[in-house]
């Protein structure tokens, strides 16, 4: 099942593109948002699952990967506040298709945060957020010793992204703007979001539904990191769930959990409300 890809055009000039799973106008839908660097085809087999669980599915490309425009370089300058105001442009641009449906966010780690941040801003017609593998990688949040390598790693990342103006991409993350990584080494070294005024507020009073879910061999956002971030969510209503290798029937890691996520899908169905099958 191969997803329709639209261009939804922004004021910028500036593109994203959505890939959307047959829909026959009656389900909920769900909004898949994408790691750092990982474009939506990425995430066929599990958008598969939730089609087949009985959602509608479009997947985003983040500004500036996969599909979507511009191609990072040092004349681009967006940042966290862009990709999540590209959130809210989506679910207006999504508004008259989902004809009043529920709208679950279901974001993959930076996309987790994004679209938190959005529910946080907008919560109007979304159902509830869903957090895969998704949290600010606060460097104290990280078990033993390893917190001092994220720190290094994160602020070393920052730094280079500071002069060049942009993320080559050496290593980790793929290319980005410099922007996007400097706000996220911020997110690293301080544990909220100060680079968005308003932000940590707004986590604190969000009312929507969150689901939040850690998977058992993720090193880059591993359950500690989660649970710190959740606490940041005074107001909501959270449920925590963590798959281990023996609830997923494999091993799998930070990425991985897309090839074996029919667990996942029917735990954001009950989460969602959809009759199991």
């Amino acid at each position: 099942m191969d997803p329709t890809v639209e261009q939804l055009p922004l004021a910028s000039g500036d593109s994203l593109a959505l890939h959307s799973y047959p829909d026959d106008g009656s389900a909920p839908m769900v909004l898949i948002l994408p790691a750092m660097g990982v474009p939506a085809r990425y995430y066929r087999h599990f958008a598969a699952g939730l089609h087949a669980a009985g959602f509608a599915v479009v997947a985003l490309d983040l500004r500036a990967n996969g599909a979507s425009t511009p191609r990072p370089s040092r004349r681009g300058n967006h940042g966290y506040a862009d990709l999540v105001d590209d959130v809210a442009a989506v679910c207006a641009a999504l508004a008259e298709r989902r004809a009043g449906r529920p709208l679950l966010l279901v974001g993959h780690s930076l996309g987790g945060q994004i679209g938190l941040l959005h529910a946080a801003n907008d919560p109007a017609g979304i159902a509830g957020v869903v957090l895969v593998a998704a949290a600010i990688p606060y460097w104290r949040a990280y078990p033993g010793r390893r917190r001092y390598g994220l720190l290094a790693m994160t602020q070393s990342i920052g730094a280079t992204s500071a002069v060049l103006r942009v993320w080559p991409g050496w290593g980790f993350g793929g290319r980005q703007a410099g922007r996007v990584m400097t706000d996220w080494a911020r997110t690293a070294r301080t544990g909220g979001y100060g680079n968005l005024p308003g932000a940590d507020e707004a986590l604190a009073k969000l009312s929507v539904p969150v689901l939040a879910i850690s998977i058992e061999g993720d090193h880059l956002v591993p359950a500690p990191v989660v649970d710190n971030y959740t606490a940041l969510l005074g107001a909501a209503s959270v449920e925590r769930v963590h798959f281990g290798a023996g609830d997923l029937g494999a091993a799998s890691d930070h990425f991985t959990w897309t090839r074996m996520s029919g667990p996942i899908v029917a735990r954001i169905s009950a989460f969602a409300g959809l009759p199991r099958e």
